[in-house]
């Protein structure tokens, strides 16, 4: 029983490894809302929206306008 303990284990930490690598980073995904709006970037969080993790990044654009926009973290 210890040898499939130790399996189930070392699956599990194998899964939860793999689903962090593809999170966007917080700092990835200001640049890239930025780059995406031409837009200057004023704020960057991560908050909990609808049960989910989501980056809230507000912007400033060339037209002074303020847009927040939000990235999935696991984008």
């Amino acid at each position: 029983m210890s040898r499939l303990n130790t399996l189930l284990l070392t699956a599990l930490l194998a899964l939860a490894a793999a689903s962090s690598a593809w999170a966007i980073s917080l700092e990835d995904a200001a640049r890239q809302a930025a780059r995406q709006h031409d837009a200057k970037v004023l704020s960057a969080r991560t908050i909990n929206r609808d049960g989910r993790r989501v980056h809230e990044i507000k912007l400033l654009t060339r037209n002074g306008v303020v847009k927040t926009v939000y990235v999935p973290e696991d984008s």
